[in-house]
């Protein structure tokens, strides 16, 4: 068999994800707290606009659940710690030789390189979870990797951060050539494309370093939406410059130099904690629409819809305000994974 991760842009059965619950990542205080039950609510009832919702619920956080996302989102129990449910669900996966049949690759989660912050052994158990009510056949992989650490063209190209996959944390015996293999027997890989590197705060306590999902994404074949940071007060403005200059002299798997879209940051470059990494490259693709990030900022929140609505043609660009968020380490790419859909009575649902 040959196992295919398709494009974000093909069509989706479903999007799933995990509700916040209590512990380290969502945070302290009340007020806080909050902040991250109605961001991840608000996330949902939006996507639940284009296309279902299946959101994975831990017991402790049933009641609060069902009163906040109504009857528009689907509910299933199951043990949780961590709720970023791109990094530790399945990446799920088609065979082109078995129409019908889909795949979900199962990846080692730890944490992230297991940090002494992360919590996280129960939502490693996820994917087989899901995998399982889902019908999808396993893909077993002993690789340590987390769903926002690549993105595919659904045509051959992986793109990946030497600093994730080959983090020592994570792999510390993996080469660049056991990694290809992996992403060519799970992915249907045949060009991976490495970055050196993430956005800074990427790096810090509670980073994930070098997530590609907050840096670069590939709308089509042959195209790349870029985030890039324009005020040279942030350490970003170097890390973007480095990263359009390497990829614009990259390639494809078939072999076409890609046109480069820039995505610039919004104007805010810091937050109580330092300088931000707020991206609008971390947004969700829907059936017919994309769910943007937002950052209160009106007319760079505007701006990067009408690039994200021009670089994927017929779809409506929704703005969620995602600073709530961020400020717990990631954006709505990461809260979120699409299941494709096989039949067009999927699609339909």
């Amino acid at each position: 068999m040959t196992w295919r991760m398709p494009s974000e842009t093909a069509p989706h059965a479903r999007t799933w994800m995990a509700f916040p619950r209590e512990g380290r990542n969502l945070g302290e205080g009340d007020t806080f707290k909050q902040t991250g039950y109605d961001s991840w609510t608000t996330v949902a009832h939006t996507i639940a606009d284009f296309e279902p919702v299946t959101m994975v619920v831990d017991p402790t956080e049933r009641e609060r659940a069902r009163r906040m996302l109504g009857g528009h989102i689907e509910i299933v129990e199951a043990p949780l710690d961590e709720f970023w449910m791109r990094d530790f669900g399945p990446t799920f996966v088609v065979d082109d030789e078995r129409p019908g049949v889909l795949g979900a690759v199962d990846w080692i989660f730890n944490g992230w390189g297991d940090p002494e912050w992360s919590e996280w052994r129960l939502s490693a158990d996820i994917a087989r979870r899901v995998t399982d009510l889902v019908g999808a056949e396993a893909v077993r992989s002993l690789l340590v990797n987390e769903g926002g650490g690549i993105h595919v063209d659904g045509e051959g190209t992986v793109l990946a951060t030497k600093t994730v996959q080959l983090d020592p944390r994570r792999n510390p015996f993996a080469h660049r050539e056991h990694v290809e293999a992996e992403f060519m027997r799970t992915l249907g890989a045949t060009k991976v494309i490495w970055l050196a590197r993430g956005l800074t705060r990427d790096y810090e306590l509670f980073g994930t370093k070098g997530h590609v999902d907050m840096v670069a994404t590939i709308p089509s074949p042959g195209v790349l939406l870029l985030h890039t940071q324009t005020d040279p007060e942030h350490p970003d403005f170097a890390v973007t410059r480095d990263l359009r200059a390497r990829l614009s002299e990259e390639t494809d798997a078939a072999g076409r130099r890609f046109r480069i879209i820039e995505l610039p940051a919004p104007a805010a470059i810091r937050d109580e904690d330092g300088f931000v990494d707020y991206s609008y490259v971390n947004h969700l693709v829907v059936n017919g629409g994309i769910v943007a990030c937002g950052f209160g900022d009106d007319r760079a929140d505007r701006a990067a819809r009408e690039i994200l609505e021009s670089a994927y043609p017929g779809r409506r660009a929704v703005t969620v305000d995602s600073r709530a968020i961020f400020a717990r380490g990631g954006g709505i790419h990461c809260i979120t994974q699409q299941q494709p859909a096989l039949t067009p009575e999927e699609v339909a649902r």
